[in-house]
């Protein structure tokens, strides 16, 4: 897909959207069910079941998917969608892309063993390693604008309102 492709496939859905903002709001879902037989969720991802479980770094098998590998996963795959179109819709040529993220975690902390350490990734890092022979000036702006448009980095960079429920059924 090239640049006049992409803007001719979302300019009747932006014509929309600022016709109608409450049309550009949209309720995504996720549905998980426990195992009756181990530690694990049962996570439906729309295209196949995935087993998340325990990381063996707080007694897992490493047989199941970590929650915390899936987040890095849905960093790289919204980066990487992001970044795609960005470049598309900027005409930035790329031969060849690779996305990487990784991050720390302190497993005293959600192991309960020190109440000091963070639960959760202390840090993230997101890098893009790209072929291309695209002006610097191009690459910045292909940079920028993919860390403004990318969904689940944005929502990790600036946090959401969060809410949580126990309800009984």
């Amino acid at each position: 897909m090239d640049a006049a492709a992409l803007k001719t496939m979302q300019a009747p859905i932006k014509a929309r959207y600022r016709d109608a903002p409450d049309d550009a709001v949209v309720t995504l879902r996720a549905r998980g069910t426990l195992d009756d037989a181990s530690i694990a969720c049962k996570v439906e991802t729309g295209r196949a079941l995935a087993v998340a479980g325990l990381h063996p770094a707080t007694g897992g098998s490493g047989a199941e998917l970590c929650s915390g590998d899936m987040l890095l996963e849905a960093l790289v795959a919204c980066a990487g969608v992001t970044l795609k179109a960005v470049a598309t819709a900027l005409a930035v040529p790329l031969k060849g892309a690779t996305v990487t993220a990784e991050g720390d975690l302190d497993f005293r902390g959600t192991l309960g063993v020190d109440k000091e350490a963070p639960v959760g990734f202390r840090s993230i890092r997101l890098a893009f390693d790209v072929e291309t022979d695209a002006p610097q000036d191009q690459l910045d702006t292909l940079l920028k604008l993919t860390e403004r448009y990318c969904v689940v980095f944005q929502s990790l960079n600036v946090k959401p309102a969060l809410d949580v429920a126990l309800r009984r059924t």
